[in-house]
């Protein structure tokens, strides 16, 4: 099942069923709860107008590779600005919420534009696309990465970080336009800036994840995209991280946060 089918079921109720190759660990890659929740939000608010500006997610509970059910509740809506939760249930319990700000543009007097420069990788086709690997997530075979920077996980590197290149796998993906939900699906394959520094693999999964959106989707879903994670503070078996997502032409796309928890 496709990332189209998925959405096309949101769209008919509040009952989906989640294919399979997604599986993370003992749970539904979170990239895809996220894309759900989102696909859903922007259904309810329903106003072509209205951009998704930022977005939380708290990953309550594991997904299984089983049927869910997704409620949404707008919270407020302003003229400018639409609030809106949404809930994944399985089993009649909640497992993931999202809370999301939905806004439109206005003519404003402040421009600031501080935001962190792409780092200048070199191009895909100079670079080894990550092979397949037996101990990495089922979902990773839905994408490609390429890394520019920074080492691979569990390789017991003295300092955590890494970036790269990435898109959806073109064999599993078909050519569309990208969707932001689409977009949500790709941003979480990469995994916890921490983990470079294991030695051998050990469990870790996203708690929460915050994003904010600064540039427009306008993208095909076969497009390659730059990453780069830093991580602020690990202790105690969480890790505080932000990362930046650019398009191929340097342009600041996302900013993504996130609490990681590390079972090392």
């Amino acid at each position: 099942m496709s990332l189209s089918q998925i959405f096309s079921e949101i769209e008919r109720g509040e009952a989906v069923g989640l294919p399979a190759g997604w599986l993370q660990g003992r749970t539904i890659y979170g990239g895809l709860v996220a894309a759900m929740l989102v696909h859903k939000a922007i259904l309810t608010v329903n106003d072509p107008e209205k951009c998704l500006l930022s977005t939380s997610i708290t990953f309550v509970g594991p997904v299984q590779e089983a049927s869910v059910r997704l409620t949404a509740e707008i919270l407020r809506q302003g003229k400018s600005v639409t609030s809106i939760e949404v809930r994944l249930w399985q089993d009649d319990a909640v497992q993931s919420i999202l809370l999301a700000s939905f806004g439109t543009q206005r003519d404003s007097a402040i421009e600031v534009h501080h935001e962190k420069v792409a780092p200048a990788y070199p191009g895909v086709d100079q670079l080894m696309i990550v092979p397949d690997n037996p101990f990495a997530p089922q979902c990773f075979q839905q994408f490609e990465l390429a890394w520019a920077e920074g080492n691979y996980p569990c390789t017991a590197s003295k300092m955590p970080d890494f970036g790269g290149w990435f898109r959806f796998d073109p064999t599993l993906h078909e050519s569309r336009d990208m969707s932001v939900a689409d977009l949500m699906a790709l941003m979480d394959v990469w995994p916890p800036g921490v983990l470079p520094m294991l030695k051998i693999p050990a469990p870790a999964s996203s708690l929460n994840w915050h994003v904010s959106f600064v540039s427009p989707i306008q993208y095909n879903m076969h497009d390659w995209f730059k990453y780069r994670v830093v991580t602020d503070h690990a202790e105690h078996g969480y890790a505080i991280e932000y990362a930046c997502i650019w398009d191929a032409q340097d342009r600041l796309v996302a900013i993504s946060g996130q609490t990681v928890t590390v079972f090392a």
